[in-house]
Parts: C-alpha cells; structure tokens; sequence
C-alpha cells in the first residue's frame, strides 16, 4: 500500500508561482512513476506531468511546457511540481498518483494509476 499526501496549493494572481509537494509513504519501492494530474469543477481530469522514477523520463501536457517543472527528491520520497506564470485556466485542484506500470515506450500520462492523493486546490486570479 502507498500513501500520497499533497500539499503546497493555494491562491496567486497570474503570473505568480507555486510549488506542490507529494509525500509518499508506504510500499513506495512498488512504484514505476508518479504523475500530477488536475481537474476543474466540470471539466475532465487530465494529466499535467509524469516522472518515470528509475530512467528518469518526463513529460508534459502541452499546455504546461516550458512553465511547469516536475522533480523528486528520492531521500524524502517526495514528487514536486514547481508552476511558473500561471494562468487562470491553471486553477483546479491537483492531485499527486502513482503507478506500478512501467513501459519502456510510453508516456507515464497514459498508464494507469493504482494510487491517488486527496488533491490540492490551487487558485488562480486574472
């Protein structure tokens, strides 16, 4: 079993920052990648960036390249996302998962995700 516990959400004006904290705990040798994923009241939830934890391959959802940055800190078994100019179409609530899948050739935004965190709320003003 793994535990994800984000924190680091809140409220800035466009153009500002914020930087999201996952904590894992647990099994956490069990997982292949670990993905941030958002979602707004009525829209779809969709992934914003992923880390495979051994090769070190990252992606992002186009929309975020170039101003979001996804990190571990593997001592800690923590994932960061560091948000730079962010844009009010940003807000949602954020959430941390992690999946046991590994794939060699596929983005880790397409695997499925075996652990969910409770989400952060993040709030973006124009």
């Amino acid at each position: 079993q793994v535990q994800l516990v984000e924190s680091g959400g809140g409220s800035v004006q466009a153009g500002g920052s914020l930087r999201l904290s996952c904590a894992a705990s647990g099994n956490t040798y069990s997982i292949n990648s670990m993905v941030w994923f958002r979602q707004a009241p009525g829209k779809e939830r969709e992934g914003v960036a992923c880390i495979y934890i051994f090769d070190g391959r990252i992606y992002y959802t186009d929309s975020v390249k170039g101003r979001f940055t996804i990190s571990r800190d593997n001592a800690k078994n923590t994932l960061f996302l560091q948000m730079n100019s962010l844009k009010p179409e940003d807000s949602a609530t954020y959430y941390c998962a992690a999946s046991t899948t590994y794939s060699p050739y596929q983005s880790c935004l397409n695997t499925g995700m075996n652990y969910w965190g409770k989400g952060s709320p993040v709030t973006i003003s124009s």
